[in-house]
């Protein structure tokens, strides 16, 4: 496909990553041949949402490089990012992707993890509760490795 614009504007090495279960964060480079006034915006659609970035990150000249979504809600399916920009001098490329969200999720450590030990059994009962995920509520994609060192 020919895409409008210089070559070499368009932004470069964008990824996004989920955590804290409802945040996610989406960072990029300006293209190395893109004019020092471009402006980049960022935005995404899935099957329940479409918007723009409302906080972006900004490098030291002002220029978007990244975006803060907050109450990100995830399904299964592919999710689409387009990053455009503008310049006074000349049209700037466009870059977009499709994106798995849930491959993209930074989980969550696991929570209320008690450990109770029987000196005169000589053994130990660690428990733990799964950690919340974005994308689903099934307990078939947890594997746990647990590191014990004594002291």
């Amino acid at each position: 496909p020919v895409f409008a614009g210089m070559n070499g504007s368009a932004i470069e090495n964008f990824s996004c990553v989920i955590y804290n279960i409802f945040l996610m964060n989406c960072t990029w480079q300006a293209g190395r041949d893109a004019p020092a006034d471009t402006q980049y915006f960022l935005y995404w659609q899935n099957s329940r949402q479409e918007m723009e970035c409302e906080l972006y990150i900004k490098d030291e000249n002002c220029r978007n490089m990244g975006c803060i979504f907050q109450n990100v809600s995830i399904g299964t399916e592919k999710a689409y990012f387009l990053v455009n920009g503008s310049s006074k001098d000349s049209l700037i490329q466009f870059y977009d992707e499709y994106i798995d969200l849930y491959k993209i999720e930074k989980l969550m450590p696991p929570s209320n993890i008690t450990v109770s030990c029987d000196e005169i059994k000589n053994d130990c009962i660690i428990q733990w509760q799964r950690p919340q995920i974005s994308h689903s509520n099934k307990d078939k994609c947890f594997k746990y490795e647990i590191n014990i060192k004594y002291k």
